[in-house]
């Protein structure tokens, strides 16, 4: 699989770029630099890119993200006690012991207002959840600031406000900490779930979960193709662990380096008709551009089509991130005038693949998995109706994702 290596902006740059002072010698810079994100997020470019040496976001990641794999291998009346301390819901079914992902969400003000976040309370005895509630805060409020002002960046562009007023008319954001689990632990959760007998008479070896896995392009991945129907998603670089002992999650893990090197977030290209393993630097943000962006900008943006693989031969490595979604208000309208359709994310045209056979192969296999966008946007709908069709077409009970 071909290697993208991402378009990269220093934390320095978004801020002049976004800036309403540009000095006459800074105004080369500004430019060179706003073309570069155009083309990174255009509609020949790959939809995302990456923003590095943002100020005390390294130290904000390395202490939230490994309490993601802590939480997802927990007792759950622990974890459920400790999730409501610090008001932390989750979208997922945690008692599905055969999940591939836990996760645990936020609704994040944009606002930097701290009050109510001291915790007080008898759960309260787990080392490292005291902060959990404010690192979710504190790195999402982050993240806001790098989303609000590439919205900035990219409304000068295109002409007109609507990008930035759409987040900030949204007034919240969705924060969620993700843990990928490992082949061991979803072996042994599964095991956990059985009955004793059920257990002890016929145990899951993990080489056999691999070669049940093989042939199966899904089982291949974390998280499914799909594209974000919000404006923009950022997330942190991903955390990689070892672990050699599932059942113990306080013991023997340690941090790992990038699988060969990879983040292991994958992209389809339309313009290059390929797929794509993304590759950043481990201490970056990355953004990429959701399906509402790509409407109000009338196809200026281009939505990412993306899913998350599962490095093979690595049966005792999990992986954590922290991703927050900026999505405009529910009641924001669509319009599709001056929307060149025939370019609409998700289209057959889009994804068809005229190269070799195993190209072919994959591409052909994401189109039956991925709703086509005009099937899911009327011209006038509301955020609030396009999600929620969005959501069916995937994963309701006739959607294409429902089963898989």
């Amino acid at each position: 699989m071909e290697v993208l290596e991402l378009y990269e902006l220093s934390y320095s740059d978004l801020l002049l770029v976004s800036s309403n002072n540009v000095s006459l010698e800074e105004l080369e810079r500004v430019e060179l630099s706003t073309k570069a994100i155009m083309e990174a997020l255009g509609p020949m470019g790959p939809g995302l890119l990456s923003i590095t040496d943002v100020p005390n976001a390294a130290a904000l990641r390395r202490n939230l993200l490994p309490l993601a794999r802590k939480l997802a291998l927990m007792d759950p009346n622990h974890r459920k006690l400790i999730l409501k301390d610090h008001k932390l819901g989750s979208d997922v079914p945690l008692k599905n012991p055969d999940r591939k992902v836990s996760s645990f969400n936020m609704q994040i003000k944009y606002s930097n207002d701290f009050e109510d976040t001291h915790v007080n309370s008898e759960h309260e005895s787990v080392s490292g959840f005291d902060n959990l509630g404010n690192g979710f805060r504190e790195l999402g409020i982050c993240m806001m600031e790098l989303g609000l002002r590439l919205a900035r960046i990219c409304d000068r562009a295109i002409g007109g406000q609507e990008l930035e007023q759409s987040l900030l008319e949204s007034g919240t954001a969705k924060a969620r900490l993700i843990h990928y689990h490992s082949v061991l632990e979803k072996t042994i959760l599964v095991q956990e779930a059985r009955p004793k007998k059920a257990v002890s008479s016929k145990r899951i070896r993990i080489g056999d979960e691999v070669k049940r896995s093989g042939g199966d392009d899904s089982s291949n991945l974390w998280q499914q193709w799909h594209y974000d129907y919000g404006i923009f998603t950022v997330l942190t670089a991903p955390l990689f662990i070892l672990a050699s002992n599932a059942q113990a999650s306080e013991e023997r893990e340690e941090e790992c380096a990038y699988p060969n090197g990879h983040t292991y977030l994958q992209i389809f290209d339309p313009s290059k008709k390929n797929v794509f393993m993304v590759k950043a630097s481990p201490e970056s943000f990355i953004i990429q551009v959701g399906e509402s962006a790509d409407i109000i900008s009338r196809g200026k943006l281009r939505a990412t089509l993306h899913s998350v693989a599962r490095p093979p031969k690595f049966e005792h490595l999990s992986r954590e991130t922290f991703v927050l979604f900026l999505q405009p208000a529910w009641n924001k309208t669509f319009s599709t005038e001056d929307y060149p359709m025939n370019q609409i994310s998700g289209t057959s045209k889009e994804i068809k693949c005229d190269d070799e056979s195993e190209s072919r192969r994959i591409t052909e296999g994401i189109q039956k998995i991925v709703p086509p966008l005009a099937m899911r946007l009327k011209n006038g709908m509301t955020f609030a109706d396009f999600s929620r069709e969005t959501t069916k077409q995937y994963y309701g009970g006739t959607g294409l994702q429902s089963n898989k």
